[in-house]
């Protein structure tokens, strides 16, 4: 039985993404996602979401917030 093409490519999305695909798997996923709309679609979203994080990890809070959390994290284990 053959393997879907999406279900493959949905497979290997995060090593993709991560570049530690070998170089017949990148050529497979780089042909895959040209001419794929939906995994392509996929690939953009997780790439977006990617980049989201990393700049939300790298943005330092704002002052007392950490303890305004801390604060509120001992509420709840009172409760």
């Amino acid at each position: 039985m053959t393997r879907d093409p999406c279900d493959k490519c949905e497979e290997i999305l995060q090593d993709y993404l991560d570049r530690t695909l070998t170089n017949e798997e990148w050529a497979e996923a780089e042909s895959h996602l040209e001419g794929c709309d939906y995994c392509r679609r996929r690939y953009r979203f997780e790439e977006t979401l990617r980049r989201y994080v990393k700049t939300s990890a790298a943005e330092r809070m704002p002052p007392g917030l950490m303890d305004k959390l801390q604060e509120l994290r001992g509420l709840d284990a009172t409760a």
